[in-house]
């Protein structure tokens, strides 16, 4: 298994962990809401209720998030390389080891630090479609392309 295989792996388990636990705060707070509206305190109640509402509302766009991201990764196949930075390229700066998929932070990944990055991100609209050898600037930082896998 190559290291594409291994980041996107390990990727796909932290989307797919990170939907799990917000169903679940959302099955809570269902639950939760329905336990309030048997209560009858008035004011509290209406408040405790609408804290519940909200807090809802939140979860569900934190996971409606986190599912597009998970589709978008879902999309990848780990197997293609392209000469070009495409979705799904794995490339080598002088900065370091960057993942073109969906914003998802840092990882370690074989003693390797990754940064992903969307292709819609700042860094991700200036990088895609160069080649190695190429270079992209951004905030006065530069990055050399290296390697594209």
């Amino acid at each position: 298994m190559n290291l594409k295989h291994k980041i996107l792996d390990h990727y796909l388990k932290v989307i797919n962990d990170k939907v799990v636990m917000l169903q679940k705060v959302l099955t809570d707070l269902k639950e939760s809401s329905s336990n309030e509206t048997k209560s009858t305190a008035g004011d509290k109640h209406e408040t405790a209720l609408a804290m519940l509402q909200i807090e809802q509302v939140n979860v569900r766009s934190q996971l409606q998030e986190a599912l597009i991201k998970k589709a978008a990764l879902e999309k990848i196949n780990p197997n293609v390389s392209a000469t070009i930075i495409v979705n799904g390229s794995l490339i080598k700066t002088n900065k370091g080891y960057l993942w073109m998929s969906a914003a998802l932070g840092k990882a370690v990944i074989e003693n390797i630090p990754v940064i992903t990055l969307s292709p819609q991100s700042p860094l991700g609209q200036k990088l895609m479609g160069l080649k190695e050898g190429e270079i992209a600037s951004i905030n006065s930082v530069e990055y050399k392309i290296e390697n594209i896998e």
